[in-house]
């Protein structure tokens, strides 16, 4: 690619610096496919006004607490022609789009979250009986007799 005209385009230095975020948000923005910079000859990075107008939508939208996600589907999916006056909009097709995007990771996250938590209750359940065993441990070595630790031991037991 031939290196475009400078006054058009941008480093990723200026860039990250114009939109007050790192140089490396902007590479994973790039990974996410969000923006795709050109290259000069020499490789680099090189912003431009398009790009630099996507990126402050997309840190606007983080903004107000839209996953990249969500800001990803909604930069994929066709707009309205804005009213007179107003602001391109999704359409109604793309809401939809965006709402089957969005409830499909929702039951992915369920599921995890209900698999953690039944994690979370075997790992407890493992905890107390090592607590159990611990305790076992420690009045043998205090130099209680065995039938005594024992019998203390069956007297914790929880009920199965």
């Amino acid at each position: 690619m031939t290196d475009p005209s400078p006054a058009k385009t941008i480093t990723v230095r200026d860039a990250a610096a114009r939109l007050d975020v790192t140089p490396r948000t902007l590479k994973y923005y790039e990974e996410l496919g969000i923006v795709v910079p050109v290259r000069s000859e020499g490789g680099y990075r090189l912003y431009e006004q398009a790009d630099l107008d996507k990126l402050a939508r997309v840190l606007r939208m983080r903004s107000l607490g839209f996953s990249l996600t969500a800001i990803t589907t909604m930069l994929q999916q066709p707009m309205e022609a804005p009213a007179e006056g107003g602001r391109p909009r999704l359409s109604n097709a793309s809401l939809k789009t965006l709402r089957e995007t969005l409830t499909g990771q929702l039951g992915t996250l369920d599921a995890r979250v209900a698999q953690v938590r039944r994690e979370l209750k075997e790992a407890a359940s493992l905890q107390a009986q090592l607590r159990r065993d611990l305790d076992y441990v420690e009045r043998r070595l205090a130099g209680e007799p065995v039938e005594e630790a024992l019998e203390q031991r069956r007297k914790e037991r929880p009920a199965s």
